[in-house]
């Protein structure tokens, strides 16, 4: 793939407009895990929290595991029709499911039907982000110059990123606006403020469709189209011949699954870890990972941009090699930062914020919320029932960490977010090089949203679960995505080009 040279001002406007709308994509489908505890009491059964959290993690995978489907179907339109229309299509897809996930009731006003609609626009979801990433991966190599393709395809990954930083961004900001009193605004938040971040979607849609109409067909593939080269069956080309299939297992099992993991595990699995394993207050948490996200974002240019120098293959797999040897230390130490008994009480009563008396089964129940300080400023808070003579039942809900202890889990977030920098930075150039231009959309976003919506999707869900059958072991969760990781590590390492001769 020689590409043509294209005016530095052009291949950013390109860049930028590009990004903008991969990036709305994004927070559309991610606003949907980072209010994963929230969305699971509102679309399912309050009986069993646990199994609650499962189906909303469930639901949110489901997302996932139809993206190689879009990929499929909007690859193959890509890669008849044109790059650009077939991202505003997916565009269009996914702003529209969005906004009526924010629409649809509760499950204590339609009961079933209210999971089975989110599954739906979940689905819906996953399927226009199976054509938007490898659409817009592609548009951007296709107008960049070969030396610095690494570099300028890397900022189209800042946006899965950016996408999760605006999702958490915007939940803050709607959480803490709804009420002065910080316990009315949680209130408020659970009860319907939670919908705004999904009706705000429609808005940065609109905006992102104006700005993609106005963009031209990729030089590229205006080329082969205008010389009747195109492919007349992308679907059969990529995956029929057996030289092109071969590159795509190779995408799939040497770098994106390793990659998908990463992503996830960073991200998405720390950020539910942190919040319902060490119990880190909802808002700290996710200021702990906003905080992270931004120190780490320039690393996905840099690593981009270094690639186009040493070549993609050992910057991605490395990454994986650190994850695999440092996953379990770091979650680890998340939890012994978080842990209230290695820390000293500044006094043994605590601050009583709620004392209720109440009927229940015929005896008199009494309920408090406390709120107990230590010294190295953490506090936590404990609701404490009283029945009768027995002996009282604290229950913790939520720890605010100290300084320090808040400063040491940026910086241990900071390293997980690194990783996903180091395999996800160089990995679209890596994709968009390996295959011909007339089926590169349809090859490269199956591997891609294969590793990432399966592999990667999964692994909230699937480490939450092998926490609840391995329950002496908090850590547990983690054993997927090192194995994956290192199974992807090995693959890599020996079949892997680290710079990819161009065929076309």
């Amino acid at each position: 793939m020689k590409t043509t040279a294209t005016p530095h001002s052009s291949i950013w406007k390109i860049i930028g407009a590009s990004s903008v709308g991969t990036l709305i994509e994004w927070y559309d489908f991610y606003i949907f895990g980072s209010l994963a505890t929230v969305i699971a009491d509102q679309f399912f059964p309050k009986t069993n929290p646990t199994a609650a959290l499962l189906s909303t993690l469930a639901t949110f995978a489901a997302g996932f595991i139809v993206r190689p489907f879009g990929a499929l179907v909007f690859g193959r339109l890509g890669d008849l029709i044109g790059r650009k229309y077939t991202f505003l299509l997916t565009l269009v897809l996914m702003g529209g499911s969005t906004f009526a996930i924010g629409l649809i009731p509760g499950y204590e006003s339609i009961g079933f039907l209210a999971p089975v609609l989110v599954l739906l626009l979940r689905l819906i979801q996953g399927l226009a982000l199976g054509g938007e990433y490898g659409g817009a991966a592609t548009y951007v190599a296709e107008h960049a110059p070969d030396h610095k393709r690494g570099f300028y395809t890397s900022w189209i990954q800042t946006t899965a990123t950016l996408g999760l930083l605006l999702s958490l961004s915007v939940i803050l900001i709607t959480r803490q606006s709804l009420s002065p009193d910080p316990e009315i605004s949680i209130q408020r938040f659970n009860e319907w403020g939670w919908r705004i971040p999904f009706w705000l979607s429609i808005l940065l849609v609109v905006v992102s469709i104006y700005i993609r109409m106005k963009m031209h067909e990729s030089p590229l593939f205006s080329k082969i189209k205008a010389s009747g080269n195109l492919s007349k069956n992308p679907l059969k080309e990529s995956f029929g011949k057996k030289d092109n299939l071969k590159m795509v297992l190779l995408a799939l099992f040497g770098a994106t699954m390793g990659q998908g993991v990463v992503w996830y595990t960073g991200q998405f699995y720390a950020q539910s870890f942190i919040e319902t394993v060490c119990k880190i207050d909802f808002e700290q948490s996710r200021i702990i990972l906003i905080w992270a996200i931004v120190a780490a974002t320039p690393f996905f240019v840099i690593f981009g941009s270094w690639s186009d120098k040493v070549g993609r293959k050992w910057i991605m797999l490395i990454g994986m090699l650190l994850a695999v040897c440092t996953y379990r230390p770091i979650f680890n130490q998340f939890i012994q930062l978080s842990d209230v008994n290695n820390k000293t009480v500044i006094k043994e009563q605590a601050l009583i914020l709620k004392d209720t008396t109440f009927y229940e089964n015929g005896q008199i129940m009494r309920q408090q919320t406390q709120i107990q300080s230590y010294t190295d400023g953490t506090t936590a808070k404990y609701v404490v029932e009283f029945v009768g003579e027995r002996e009282p039942i604290a229950t913790l809900k939520s720890k605010t960490l100290g300084t320090s202890s808040f400063v040491k889990m940026i910086v241990l977030l900071f390293l997980l977010v690194l990783y996903v920098t180091m395999v996800y930075g160089p990995i679209a150039a890596y994709l968009v090089e390996i295959f011909p231009t007339k089926i590169r959309y349809t090859s490269m976003s199956l591997p891609y949203h294969i590793g990432n919506g399966i592999f990667g999707g999964l692994t909230p869900f699937i480490a939450l679960l092998t926490t609840t059958v391995y329950i002496n072991d908090q850590l547990s969760g983690l054993w997927y995505p090192i194995i994956i990781a290192a199974i992807c590590f090995v693959i890599g390492a020996i079949y892997m080009q680290n710079k990819f001769v161009e065929k076309d």
